[in-house]
């Protein structure tokens, strides 16, 4: 389509739609680039824009079309937090909508068969943010120069990259067109694609070619890994192809957003990407926001600092717990207060170590009885109201009722205080000796005396605990916190030496049968009821051990199921028998679900939603609703 073709396309968008009460000044350009514009260094709107840009349509959305300008400040914990950038802009060849179902972004088109056969199209007259096209070149280099480059990948393509053990066939179609193709099914891939650290299939092969022994000169590629300050070219390439964390200012990007400070530093500046792909219904290119300033902070002050009105927009740093003081903000600051709803299936969740190193703990949690017994014991209800003001649903540890897969005997099951029935379960076991002071003795004859693990770092998890302890006393068990660094309580607890600690429960729980449900079954070395058996899944047997519970097992053959099935309702299946399995299995144990967490914004920041569903994946914090489209009313 040329650019002719491009300016009819957004005069038929103009015409369709109402018009936009626009000041008489104003233009479609954004004023941010007025001067790159007027120096020649950028193309006219209609030659930034795809010929077919992606519509965002406001209004449909219940939200206003906006104006451009202004900067958004907000205060992140440290440099590796520049990420939030990437996750918060969401930007993904495929995404997630607010309804959690798959649409094109950067692809304007997507075409599946069976799970088996992926043809995605590109947005003839896109461009990478250095205003070069992009093309089909830029997957083949990510393909056959990065993926299948045994220096570059020795391990060659990703777990979701493969299917029946199997890479994919690629083809480059035409010049905007390419087509993976596998013999079996692979669900992951789509899902990969829109997640919060994607899958990555395509790199700017105009810009990183200069880092590649296959296309740079020997002579000048070792400068660069002098320059750099790293050992080999493969590592000169890595570093300067990250795009999760985006420390390479020069890396062209397609976010609406691009980095143009390299770490170290205290602050971090993202402007507008002048080639960005959405529009809204009148035309105006997209973001609205001119400039993101990220100011590094301790972790331990950001929500002081949001409250003395230091922020625009902040969201990470922030607790539950901050509420009352963030909303008294109100009174002193121009700031806004929301509380949206996180996505885990319990906010705070306690995992027996299945697998831990003492034999007695690891026979008593392997026995469901035990499990249930535990989850018995704990009194929900007060927890809610003490420590949530009563804002959370009890339940355990599972789908959120937004989530399609969501039912209410999942919530409830094994999760109402009975202290009588845990004791009599208890007494099943042949827990039935006690010490003078009412503790149960394990069958070695020690007190049973639960100790839990924290990484410490939410003062939350410990005033769960310490209204666990008393539950637990009731029914004759004794409970102690032990607190500890993150990366040495997560190699305790692979070593077997914690046999239980205290974290998030499910990390999605809105999740739709689309999208796999590795977190129900042993498949990770972070999952602590598991972690042996969840090595040993990663390793595909060379590490760990493997999963010797029938139920456990099952989950593990389910998930396989899963990554090789072929459609949505054989899909919904297996995702209703594993949630059956482990909510009646009571693998880890959650307490409540439904928390809030806040949201602070200028209170003349317009589009950002009053509700909302807040988590990592498949949500992307803010993500889904699309920030790209939060705008500043100077008139407010």
């Amino acid at each position: 389509m040329t650019s002719m073709r491009r300016r009819t396309f957004l005069g038929l968008l103009a015409s369709s739609l109402a018009p936009l009460q626009v000041r008489a000044e104003e233009t479609l350009e954004p004023g941010y680039l007025g001067s790159k514009l007027a120096a020649g260094e950028l193309p006219p709107l209609d030659d930034r824009l795809p010929n077919v840009p992606r519509l965002v349509n406001l209004g449909a959305m219940g939200r206003k079309p906006g104006r451009h300008g202004g900067t958004v400040r907000m205060t992140i914990g440290g440099q590796k937090d520049i990420r939030l950038m990437t996750i918060n802009g969401y930007t993904r060849l495929v995404g997630y909508d607010e309804t959690l179902q798959l649409q094109p972004d950067v692809l304007q088109s997507f075409e599946q068969v069976e799970d088996r056969v992926f043809t995605f199209r590109l947005r003839a007259g896109h461009r990478w943010s250095d205003g070069h096209p992009l093309t089909a070149e830029d997957f083949r280099y990510y393909w056959e120069d990065v993926l299948l480059d045994k220096e570059l990948k020795p391990g060659g393509p990703p777990p979701s990259m493969m299917s029946g053990g199997k890479p994919p066939v690629f083809e480059i179609v035409d010049e905007f067109t390419v087509r993976y193709s596998w013999d079996t099914p692979n669900p992951e891939f789509l899902p990969r694609l829109a997640a919060p650290q994607p899958l990555p299939i395509l790199l700017p092969s105009h810009y990183m070619r200069r880092f590649h022994r296959k296309y740079q000169d020997a002579v000048r590629l070792g400068a660069l890994v002098r320059q750099e300050r790293v050992e080999e070219w493969t590592d000169l390439h890595t570093k300067m192809s990250r795009t999760y964390r985006p420390e390479n200012p020069d890396l062209p990007t397609l976010d609406p957003w691009r980095n143009t400070i390299a770490p170290p530093a205290e602050q971090f500046v993202f402007e507008r990407n002048p080639f960005y792909h959405r529009v809204d219904e009148h035309g105006r290119q997209l973001p609205y926001i001119d400039r993101f300033v990220l100011n590094v902070s301790s972790s331990a002050i950001i929500s002081a600092k949001t409250g003395a009105g230091e922020s625009d927009l902040q969201v990470n740093g922030l607790q539950f717990t901050d509420y009352t003081f963030l909303k008294d903000a109100e009174k002193r600051y121009p700031i806004k207060v929301s509380l949206w709803k996180q996505i885990q299936g319990s906010r705070v969740a306690l995992l027996p170590n299945l697998n831990c190193s003492d034999e007695v703990w690891r026979t008593l949690f392997q026995d469901v009885r035990m499990r249930r017994a535990l989850s018995l014991g704990i009194d929900r209800h007060e927890i809610n109201l003490a420590l949530f003001f009563g804002l959370c649903q009890e339940s355990a540890d599972t789908m959120l009722p937004e989530s399609p897969l969501y039912k209410p005997e999942y919530r409830t099951a094994w999760a109402t205080y009975d202290p009588d029935e845990a004791n009599r379960l208890l007494d099943e076991i042949g827990l039935t000796e006690r010490d003078e002071d009412g503790v149960r003795l394990l069958p070695d004859g020690r007190p049973a005396q639960i100790i839990v693990e924290t990484a410490g770092e939410s003062t939350l998890e410990t005033d769960v605990l310490e209204l666990v302890t008393d539950h637990w006393r009731q029914i004759g068990l004794s409970l102690f916190i032990r607190t500890s660094q993150r990366d040495i309580f997560r190699k305790r607890a692979m070593a077997g030496s914690v046999i239980m600690s205290v974290w998030m429960g499910l990390d999605n729980a809105v999740a739709t049968p689309d999208m796999p449900p590795y977190q129900l079954a042993p498949s990770s070395d972070d999952q602590m009821q598991w972690p042996q058996w969840g090595i040993n899944y990663l390793s595909m047997g060379k590490q760990g051990s493997a999963p010797d519970l029938p139920e456990a097992e099952r989950l593990v053959q389910l998930l396989n199921d899963w990554t090789r099935s072929a459609s949505t309702e054989e899909r919904r299946a297996i995702w209703t028998e594993m949630l059956g399995i482990y909510s009646d299995q009571v693998f880890s144990i959650g307490i409540v679900n439904g928390s809030r967490q806040p949201i602070v914004r200028s209170k003349r920041l317009r589009n950002v939603p009053e509700e909302g569903l807040y988590g990592f994946d498949p949500t992307c914090y803010l993500g889904i609703y699309m920030p790209d489209t939060f705008w500043f009313d100077e008139d407010a």
